[in-house]
C-alpha cells in the first residue's frame, strides 16, 4: 500500500519494548514517523532510526500537551495531516485499510478524525464492559492542537468539522502488572486533583481556542457528574454498571481484573486519596494546595 500524506508523532521515554512495532505499525500509513524523545536512557533512540524515525529530543516537562504541542512546532512536518501515537499503541489492520480507502475522499470540511481505542489488558483484547473511548488522533497539520490540561488533554481543532470512523486503534502495553499499578498509583493523585478541581478550582486550566469533539465534550461532562457523586459508592457503581451490565463478565480473568483493577481498585484509590486530602484540610483551599506540596510534590499555584 501506498504511505498516506501523514506524519505520526509519538511520544517517547525508555520505550525500546514497544517502539519497533509502534514504528512498523505507523510506517504502514504514514510518510513520516517522528519521535520526540524525553533523552531515553535505553535502546529506543536507536531502534526508531534503524526503522526509519526521525528523532529529535526534547526535556520532559511532565506535560504530554506542552511535549506534543512542542513536536508540532519544531519537527519538519511536510504532510496534510497529524496522527498523535502513544508507543504502546498501534492501529488495527481494519484502520489502517479504513485510512487508505476513505482518505481520498475526505471533504475539505473536515479536519479531524474521531477513532476508537480498545484495551488489551494481559494479552485480552477487552471487548465488553469499557465505555466506548472514542478519541480525535488525525487531524489536518495547522488546524489542531493538544489542549494544555493538568491531564485529560485532547486535540482541539482551530476550525472545521470531526468525522466518527468505524475500526479501532489498540493501547496494548507490554509492560508487567507492577507497573501498571505503580503508574496507576502515580496517576491516581492527579485524578484526584482533577476532581478537586470541580470543586475548589485548584488549577486555572488555560483557554483552548478551539473546539474539542463530541465525545471529549461528552467524557467531561459525565466526570463533572461523577465528582459529584459520594465517595467510594461512585467507584463501586462504576465497576458494578462496567462489569454486570455492560457485561464485563463475560471477558474472563483478564476481564475481571482489568475491570476490577482500573474500574474499582483505581478509582478507589483516587477516592481514598480525596478523602485524605479533604480530612487534613477541610474545605480550604490554600491549605488543600500546600498539602499536596508537602506530600506528593505537585505544585498547583
Amino acid at each position: 500500500m501506498k504511505n498516506v500524506n501523514i506524519a505520526t508523532i509519538i511520544l517517547t521515554y525508555n520505550e525500546e519494548k514497544h517502539i519497533q512495532r509502534c514504528v512498523q505499525n505507523a510506517r504502514r500509513f504514514s510518510k513520516q514517523v517522528f519521535l520526540v524523545d524525553s533523552f531515553s536512557t535505553d535502546r529506543t533512540k536507536e531502534i526508531a532510526e534503524s526503522l526509519g524515525a526521525i528523532v529529535y529530543q526534547n526535556k520532559w516537562e511532565n506535560n504530554h500537551a506542552k511535549q506534543f504541542n512542542w513536536g508540532l512546532e519544531n519537527l519538519p512536518i511536510a504532510t496534510e495531516w497529524v496522527f498523535r501515537l502513544d508507543a504502546d499503541e498501534y492501529l488495527s489492520d481494519a484502520l489502517i485499510d479504513e485510512i487508505h480507502t476513505k482518505f481520498p475522499t475526505v471533504s475539505p470540511e473536515v479536519c479531524g478524525i474521531v477513532m476508537e481505542r480498545k484495551m488489551i489488558f494481559l494479552g485480552r483484547k477487552i471487548n465488553r464492559g469499557n465505555v466506548q473511548w472514542n478519541m480525535l488522533r488525525l487531524f489536518r497539520y495547522g488546524k489542531g492542537f493538544c489542549e494544555n490540561r493538568w491531564m485529560d488533554e485532547h486535540i482541539v481543532l482551530t476550525e472545521g468539522q470531526s468525522v466518527q470512523w468505524e475500526h479501532c486503534f489498540y493501547d496494548d502495553n507490554l509492560n508487567p502488572l507492577g507497573w501498571w499499578i505503580t503508574k496507576h498509583n502515580n496517576y491516581s493523585i492527579k485524578e484526584a486533583v482533577e476532581l478537586l478541581n470541580f470543586e475548589f478550582d485548584l488549577v486555572r486550566h488555560e483557554k483552548s481556542f478551539g473546539m474539542l469533539s463530541k465525545d471529549a465534550d461528552e467524557k467531561r461532562a459525565k466526570k463533572e457528574k461523577y465528582a459529584k457523586m459520594p465517595l467510594f459508592w461512585r467507584s463501586f457503581i462504576y465497576f458494578i454498571f462496567r462489569y454486570i451490565f455492560k457485561l464485563g463478565f463475560l471477558e474472563g480473568k483478564e476481564g475481571f481484573l482489568w475491570h476490577f483493577l482500573q474500574g474499582w481498585w483505581y478509582r478507589t484509590l483516587v477516592d481514598a486519596k480525596v478523602y485524605e486530602i479533604k480530612k487534613q484540610c477541610g474545605n480550604d483551599s490554600t491549605k488543600i494546595k500546600q498539602f499536596i506540596k508537602d506530600n506528593y510534590q505537585i505544585d498547583l499555584s
